[in-house]
C-alpha cells in the first residue's frame, strides 16, 4: 500500500536486521535501538541538521557520527548579499562514541575541540542550538545561541529500507519551529524573531548504501496567519511504502505522493520547477544562492547542491484548500554522496 501510515508503536528493526513495517509516521512511532542494528559499527550513520533561515540569512549546522568518519559543520547564509561559507571537521573513526541520541524527544548531542564547540539541547517543548567556532571565515569567529519552539503538532518520520538489501534509512524531519536567537559573525548580529522566522530538524539514523543520490526540499513560513512548511523527498531507499512528501499547515500533516525536481542541466541557478503526481504541489523555484560544496577523504566523496531560493505556485491540503505561495524562501537540493 503506497503512502502507509503507521500509527502503532513498534521496534523499528526485527531480528534479522531489517525494518519490521516500512511506511511514514505523523510522530517517531518506531524506536530506535542501535544494538539491534546488525550491520558493523563502521556502516551505521547517526545525524542531527538543523537549519533556520529568514528571507535574508540563515544558519545550517551538523553534528554527525557516520561510522568510520564524522562530519561537524556550520554554514553561515547570507541571501541579501548572495554569499555563503561552509566549515566541516572530519574526524576519524567515531563509530558510536559521540552517543547520539536515540530519539528526538530527549538527549542532547555535543561537540567540542579546538576549533568548534556546538550543541543541541532539547527541553519540553523546545530546541536549543549552541555554536563557538573560531577562525570560522577570514580568521573570523561565529557564534549563535538559538532557541527553537517545538508544540505539539505533526511531523514527517519514515522508516525506508533498501530493496535487497541489509539497509535502512530511519528519519524525522520536524518544520515549523519557531526561531528566536542571533547569529554574530564579523562584528555583526543577525537576529532571528519567532514572529516570522523559523527552523527545521532533520534526524537520521541508518545503515545506508555505499552511493546514493537524493533530492530534498523544505521550506516554513507564515500564511494566512497560520504556520505553513512542506518537506519533499525521494531518491533515497525503497520508497514503495511511503514518500516523506508532506505540507504542515497550522500543526497537521497533509500527506503528498511522489515529487519531481525539473533542474536546468547547465546551471543550478536557472529558475527550477517541482511537480507532483497528485498535482498537490506545483512551483516555481527561483533560485538565490547555491551552497555547492564538493568533499573528497579517504573513500568518501560528495557533491552537493543546496540551493536556496523562493516558492512560488499552489499547494492544496488534504480538504482541498489552495495555498497559495509567493516568493516563499525555503531551499531545494541534489546531493550525490559516496560513503
Amino acid at each position: 500500500m503506497r503512502n502507509h501510515e503507521v500509527t502503532a508503536e513498534q521496534p523499528l528493526l526485527n531480528q534479522a536486521g531489517n525494518i519490521g513495517e516500512p511506511g511514514w509516521a505523523r510522530r517517531p512511532v518506531w524506536k530506535y535501538n542501535r544494538q539491534q542494528i546488525t550491520a558493523p559499527k563502521f556502516r551505521i550513520k547517526e545525524w542531527d541538521y538543523y537549519l533556520v533561515m529568514n528571507d535574508r540569512h540563515g544558519a545550517a549546522f551538523t553534528l554527525s557520527d557516520d561510522g568510520y568518519i564524522g562530519l561537524q559543520s556550520v554554514s553561515f547564509l547570507n541571501f541579501t548579499e548572495k554569499w555563503e561559507h561552509t566549515e566541516t571537521i572530519l574526524t576519524p573513526f567515531p563509530m558510536g562514541k559521540m552517543k547520539m541520541p536515540a530519539s528526538t524527544s530527549a538527549g542532547n548531542t555535543f561537540y567540542k575541540d579546538k576549533r568548534l564547540r556546538m550543541e543541541f539541547r532539547v527541553e519540553s517543548g523546545r530546541r536549543m542550538i549552541s555554536c563557538d567556532f573560531k577562525n570560522f571565515y577570514d580568521g573570523k569567529d561565529f557564534f549563535c545561541e538559538i532557541t527553537l519552539e517545538q508544540p505539539d503538532m505533526d511531523s514527517i518520520t519514515v522508516a525506508t529500507p533498501w530493496e535487497g538489501k541489509n539497509a535502512f534509512y530511519y528519519n524525522q524531519k520536524i518544520n515549523c519551529m519557531r526561531a528566536e536567537g542571533y547569529l554574530s559573525f564579523d562584528d555583526t548580529t543577525y537576529w532571528f524573531e519567532p514572529e516570522k522566522d523559523y527552523g527545521t530538524l532533520d534526524w537520521g539514523r541508518g545503515v545506508w548504501t555505499y552511493d546514493n543520490t537524493w533530492y530534498w526540499s523544505s521550506g516554513n513560513g507564515t500564511v494566512g496567519g497560520k504556520p505553513f512548511g512542506f518537506n519533499l523527498g525521494y531518491g533515497f531507499g525503497d520508497t514503495s511504502a511511503a514518500t516523506e512528501n508532506i505540507l504542515f499547515y497550522d500543526g497537521v500533516g497533509h500527506k503528498l505522493d511522489d515529487v519531481t525536481f525539473h533542474i536546468p542541466e547547465d546551471d543550478y541557478l536557472k529558475p527550477w520547477t517541482i511537480t507532483s503526481s497528485d498535482g498537490r504541489f506545483e512551483m516555481e523555484f527561483t533560485p538565490v544562492l547555491d551552497r555547492a560544496a564538493q568533499l573528497s577523504a579517504f573513500i568518501v566523496s560528495s557533491d552537493q547542491h543546496q540551493v536556496f531560493g523562493k516558492m512560488s505556485g499552489k499547494a492544496v491540503l488534504d480538504d482541498g484548500k489552495f495555498i497559495e505561495l509567493k516568493d516563499f524562501m525555503c531551499f531545494a537540493e541534489k546531493v550525490h554522496n559516496r560513503y
